[in-house]
């Protein structure tokens, strides 16, 4: 039943990054509900600063935060992710970011610098990945990654009915419908709430588990919704399952929507 609580793929909702990071090692992770992946391991050696002499400090330094910048762009997706913490001790972190976007404007990466506001620098106790824990800890961390899910609720859930308004053969709610759209693979976005992984009855979790995997499975996006935020309430309305449409079915738009009642 473990499964059923924490439907499919463990990367669900893996839209925050995190670079956890000291001189010389870095951990660049993606953060889901249930576990942070690693997607890359940085070290280099870096000399102590000798007096009088810092040039091959300075230059292991910069090699690393170069490595550091390349891992970040090879494994973070920033269609997908929505927030990139940068956690170390002392001034790392401050020094790594001041440092990738001076490179950034002076080699004109429009990937960094479009997506600068979605870094947020935050203090960890070390690079080693387990330090993470304690920065996903901090209060203005937990704001906004809170705040970021909920504003990708919040669009999903305006999409839904503008698309329900405009083009109601591309918006389907209800488990029945929704079932039917998927299985003609017209699903582009799901919404569903986290209340109906929490449904009493195990076949109905199961169905609604499967749902999810097949849609991903389908190349379609997933919006799971909190039952806690007005989004989640919103949706609930509906029964709980909407679906954003690929391509019109008339056929299901103009059956009777059974569902509302019924899977509840």
């Amino acid at each position: 039943l473990g499964r059923l609580e924490q439907p499919c793929d463990p990367a669900w909702s893996a839209d925050v990054a995190a670079v956890v990071m000291q001189e010389g090692l870095a951990h660049v992770c993606l953060v889901t509900p249930s576990m942070t992946l690693t997607r890359a391991k940085v070290e280099v050696n870096i000399p102590r600063k000798r007096k009088g002499n810092c040039s091959q400090h300075d230059r292991a330094l910069e090699r690393f935060y170069e490595q550091v910048v390349q891992a970040i762009q090879r494994h973070i997706n920033f269609e997908v992710v929505k927030c990139v913490l940068v956690a170390s001790p002392g001034f790392v972190r401050e020094q790594f970011c001041d440092y990738m976007f001076q490179q950034a404007v002076k080699t004109d990466n429009k990937l960094l610098l479009e997506n600068r506001s979605k870094f947020l620098q935050v203090h960890s106790s070390s690079g080693h990945k387990y330090a993470l824990k304690e920065a996903l800890c901090d209060p203005a961390v937990t704001s906004r990654l809170s705040d970021t899910k909920a504003a990708g609720e919040v669009k999903a859930l305006d999409d839904f009915y503008k698309m329900l308004q405009h083009e109601p053969d591309r918006a389907f709610y209800g488990l029945k419908h929704v079932e039917k759209a998927n299985e003609a693979m017209a699903i582009d976005t799901l919404l569903i709430s986290d209340e109906l992984f929490r449904h009493q009855d195990v076949a109905t979790r199961a169905r609604y588990v499967k749902l999810v995997d097949s849609v991903r499975e389908n190349m379609g996006t997933v919006r799971i919704f909190s039952s806690l935020h007005v989004s989640g309430e919103q949706l609930g309305q509906l029964t709980g399952v909407a679906a954003i449409l690929r391509f019109p079915v008339a056929e299901l738009s103009d059956q009777e929507d059974e569902s509302s009642s019924e899977e509840d």
